[in-house]
């Protein structure tokens, strides 16, 4: 039962570009903030971005003045353009709101893979 369906990720070398896609409900689109999460097995799962329903973003330090999020609520997408990828950005990347965030209730993401 995914209420968000992650796409856009892929290999990629050092210094490329990837935008991530977050598909989810008009509802949940409309009056959630959304963040953009990452996991690489072994580590701690890791906030990279949020965006409030009226558009306010919040970057971790890590991907400030790389990455940019995004949304269209009309479409119920929300966006992650990835700029200047690291090895280190390496993760399965997935979106949720804070509070499924943390009850720990993920979908699927999309894995990015970035080559040096």
């Amino acid at each position: 039962q995914a209420q968000f369906v992650e796409s856009g990720g892929g290999l990629v070398q050092a210094g490329g570009s990837l935008r991530l896609s977050c598909a989810t409900s008009g509802v949940v689109a409309r009056i959630n903030t959304i963040g953009w999460y990452r996991q690489t097995p072994g580590k701690q799962r890791e906030w990279v971005a949020s965006i409030t329903s009226g558009g306010s973003r919040s970057y971790a330090d890590s991907v400030k003045d790389r990455f940019t999020i995004s949304r269209d609520n009309a479409k119920a997408t929300v966006y992650l353009q990835m700029n200047s990828l690291k090895p280190e950005d390496t993760a399965v990347y997935h979106c949720n709101t804070p509070s499924l965030a943390r009850a720990d209730r993920w979908g699927q993401g999309t894995q990015v893979s970035v080559s040096s």
